[in-house]
């Protein structure tokens, strides 16, 4: 009797889109966020050299540094993000810890989450204006935190 064999061909796993994702900030129940960039992280190399005749260079993990993340949101009347700029701004920093989503390609499963901890808004940049434009108007809010984890 002949042997026979199976073949499974493993499915690559589908990459998630880039524009279905969600963001959770307490304190801010309608932003409207068109983009978010800059997350990230590096940890810096500190080199020393080694004792001895070969002169080698080795390195150990250095400082964390986290990289500001970037939002860009549809300007809407309500002042949420605005306030919370506001009170950086007044020297009574708001510390949130901030989620970003990802999603299925059904739009409200989540299937990725970042956290950051310990957020605070850095930077405001208002929606450029143009008489003769017909663009949504997009305002940019940095924020800079303490930690990330990926779940």
């Amino acid at each position: 009797m002949p042997e026979t064999q199976t073949t499974q061909t493993a499915q690559a796993p589908d990459p998630m889109r880039n524009f279905q994702f969600r963001l959770e900030i307490p304190g801010v129940a309608r932003g409207h966020f068109t983009e978010v960039s800059g997350l990230g992280v590096r940890v810096h190399p500190i080199r020393y050299r080694e004792g001895g005749i070969g002169q080698i260079v080795r390195t150990l993990p250095g400082p964390v540094d986290y990289s500001e993340v970037t939002l860009r949101y549809g300007l809407i009347r309500d002042a949420e993000l605005w306030n919370w700029m506001q009170g950086t701004i007044q020297g009574r920093v708001e510390r949130r810890n901030v989620s970003i989503m990802m999603l299925e390609t059904d739009g409200t499963t989540e299937s990725l989450r970042w956290n950051l901890f310990n957020a605070w808004p850095c930077e405001w940049q208002g929606a450029p204006l143009d008489a003769l434009g017909r663009d949504v108007a997009v305002e940019l809010l940095r924020l800079s935190f303490d930690q990330l984890e990926r779940v």
